[in-house]
């Protein structure tokens, strides 16, 4: 057991490898079988991972840390689907867990590792089911801290995100392209803590995902939910129980979004969500987007339909706990316990 990770023995079933300072842990990944699990001792590791068969990576949290390589040497390239994959160091990213979509990779665990200071992402899957990730620190990454795209049933309990210049836990159908919205098949995002990130949660272009239980304070934004005009629209989520308070880093605008700041949880172009018992506090900024709860006016023509939002806690937000901007239809606003709305009537 370390800084709250535990640590469990592996099923008598399982092939064990162990990793110890100075060896690398690609090679452990490399030889391992499907199935097996690789134990990651305390200590620092310099390097880029790769994963392309179902195995369980573990180690010890805060003691386990792997960082970018002092110089940048691309590994030994695995296959996947009899095509080279692309190796995690081209990626500037940590851990890369890497299917096709012939071939999606199923089963990967990644559990109670810190990862830190990639100019890209902490770790960054792709075409992956079942991709469990539990306990892991992911901080300080130029991008993302957690990501995941074109994926199925992927989990994310009890993970720390911190101080990543994006979000600390994204989920997207694709990130290069628009298109229509991913059915996750049941994506879950719960009980994690988001600090310090530009946004702690950001699902874009996906359908069917539950973020609960965690707890989003000192980003820029706390959860955003996106989509855009692409058939099936982005929604049939839900977010339940997170506490969502003071939200109030300044993030400077880009090309795709005004400054962000003060910023609870917005949904633009989504439709069939409900937010659902949430305390959302203290959240204060003076972007287009700041405030408790708001469905806002889409840049792409996509309006936020048929959304629920009730028995919340929304106070102490500005410029307002709850705002209806846009189109929209049939969205409904029950039973929040708040005190501001724009338009006003809402609480």
């Amino acid at each position: 057991m370390a800084a709250g990770f535990g640590v469990f023995a592996p099923p008598a079933s399982a092939a064990g490898h162990r990793v110890h300072p100075g060896d690398s842990i690609q090679d452990a990944v490399d030889s391992a079988r499907p199935g097996d699990i690789i134990t990651v001792m305390p200590g620092t590791y310099h390097e880029n991972v790769l994963i392309t068969k179902r195995l369980t990576l573990r180690g010890w949290g805060e003691r386990t840390v792997i960082r970018p390589p002092a110089a940048k040497t691309l590994p030994a390239t695995p296959k996947a689907s009899g095509r080279a994959a692309p190796t995690c160091s081209q990626a500037d990213t940590g851990i890369c867990v890497m299917g096709t979509e012939e071939q999606p990779v199923t089963g990967v665990e990644i559990r109670a590792l810190t990862v830190s200071g990639f100019k890209r992402n902490g770790i960054w899957a792709s075409y992956t089911d079942r991709l469990s990730v539990e306990r892991v620190i992911s901080q300080n990454n130029s991008t993302w801290g957690i990501a995941q795209e074109r994926s199925t049933r992927g989990f994310f309990r009890d993970n720390i995100a911190r101080d990543n210049a994006e979000s600390g836990i994204f989920i997207a159908n694709t990130v290069a392209r628009e298109g229509g919205a991913t059915d996750t098949r049941g994506a879950v995002i719960r009980g994690n803590r988001l600090t310090g990130n530009r946004i702690g949660v950001t699902v874009r272009r996906v359908r069917n995902l539950t973020v609960s239980g965690n707890n989003l304070t000192g980003n820029c934004g706390g959860v955003f939910v996106v989509g855009d005009e692409g058939e099936p629209g982005a929604g049939d989520l839900t977010i339940r129980g997170n506490r969502i308070h003071e939200n109030n880093k300044f993030c400077k605008g880009n090309s795709r979004l005004p400054d962000i700041q003060g910023v609870g949880v917005v949904l633009t172009g989504a439709e069939e969500t409900i937010v659902r018992s949430n305390s959302i506090r203290g959240n204060v900024g003076s972007s287009p987007l700041s405030g408790g709860i708001l469905l806002f006016k889409s840049f792409v023509g996509a309006t936020n339909t048929d959304n629920v939002i009730e028995d919340n806690v929304v106070r102490d937000n500005r410029p307002a706990d709850l705002a209806n901007q846009g189109a929209g239809s049939g969205n409904q606003f029950r039973n929040n316990r708040c005190e501001t709305s724009v338009p006003t009537g809402m609480c």
